[in-house]
């Protein structure tokens, strides 16, 4: 769903939780540790470009690729597919 991220000046995303005064990396599974956690985001350049029309990896706004990039290294895993709108041909395989 890169698409709906389109046109967002900068994109934050929640890289760990504070609980406590210790930083937690991980996502909280005990709802009352998470309700008590303050966010850790970090700020992300967003992109412009209408992205709907794009069927190359390569041919994705900078900004987006290195999101994803991001995303990767967080999660520690590749991501394997991003759509960049709702129809099945709108789907690009990385």
């Amino acid at each position: 769903k890169l698409d709906v991220l389109s046109h967002l000046a900068f994109l934050k995303v929640v890289t760990a939780y504070k609980y406590k005064g210790k930083l937690l990396t991980h996502f909280p599974a005990d709802i009352s540790i998470l309700e008590k956690c303050e966010l850790v985001y970090e700020t992300l350049p967003g992109w412009s470009e209408d992205i709907s029309g794009v069927r190359k990896y390569a041919d994705l706004p900078e900004n987006a690729r290195k999101y994803i990039t991001f995303v990767e290294k967080i999660l520690g895993v590749p991501i394997k597919m991003v759509s960049v709108g709702a129809e099945e041909k709108q789907i690009i395989r990385h």
